[in-house]
C-alpha cells in the first residue's frame, strides 16, 4: 500500500515586485492556511516520508509553514524545478521517480492546474463526498489523500487510486 498527498500552495499575493509569477509570496491569509494545514496533518498521522517541492517561492513558503507544524516527522524534502508549472503527466513521472527513495507516504507541493488534474485522473475509486469535492476546484492550500493498492511508486496509475480525504482550509475552519 501507498499514500499520496497533493498539496496544493496556500494563498498568494496578487503581484509581487519582480513582476515574475515565480516569485510571488503567501499573502496573510496564506501563512494562516499553511500553518493550520500542518497542524491539522500532525494530528493525523502517517505523516509523509519524502516531500517533493515545487521550487516557486508560495511553493517552498507553504512547506516550511507545514513542515513547523510537524513535531514528530524528520521526511526527505527534495525541492524540484519540474514541479512548477507541471501537468499530470509530468507530476505522474515525479511520483514515479519516488521509486528510488520507496517511501511509504509521498507528498507533492506544487500548482494548479496541474494538481488539480492529477487528483482526478488518479482518482478511481473513493468517498462520493470527497470525490463531489475537489470535482470543480482544488483550492488554495487543500490536501487530497490518496491510497492505491501497490508496492511499488512504478506502478501508481491513472485512475488506480482510492480518494481516501479532501482537507481544505475552509473546511477546517469550519470544524
Amino acid at each position: 500500500m501507498r499514500r499520496l498527498l497533493l498539496l496544493r500552495h496556500a494563498k498568494t499575493e496578487i503581484d509581487t515586485p519582480s513582476g515574475k509569477d515565480f516569485d510571488r509570496q503567501l499573502d496573510p491569509r496564506g501563512l494562516t492556511d499553511a500553518a493550520a494545514m500542518g497542524a491539522w496533518l500532525n494530528r493525523h498521522p502517517p505523516l509523509p516520508d519524502l516531500v517533493c517541492v515545487s521550487t516557486a517561492a508560495r511553493a517552498r513558503q507553504t512547506w516550511d509553514l507545514v513542515a513547523a507544524e510537524l513535531t514528530d516527522a524528520q521526511p526527505v524534502v527534495a525541492h524540484l524545478d519540474e514541479l512548477y508549472g507541471a501537468g499530470p503527466a509530468e507530476l505522474l513521472a515525479v511520483i514515479r521517480a519516488a521509486a528510488v527513495e520507496d517511501p511509504a507516504l509521498l507528498m507533492i507541493v506544487g500548482h494548479n492546474p496541474g494538481l488539480h488534474e492529477l487528483a482526478l485522473g488518479l482518482t478511481g475509486h473513493g468517498g462520493a463526498d470527497a470525490r463531489q469535492a475537489i470535482a470543480g476546484n482544488l483550492p488554495t492550500g487543500s490536501i487530497v489523500i490518496l491510497d492505491f493498492a501497490i508496492e511499488d511508486w512504478n506502478d501508481v496509475a491513472f485512475r488506480g487510486g482510492t480518494l481516501v480525504q479532501f482537507v481544505s482550509p475552509k473546511l477546517l475552519k469550519g470544524e
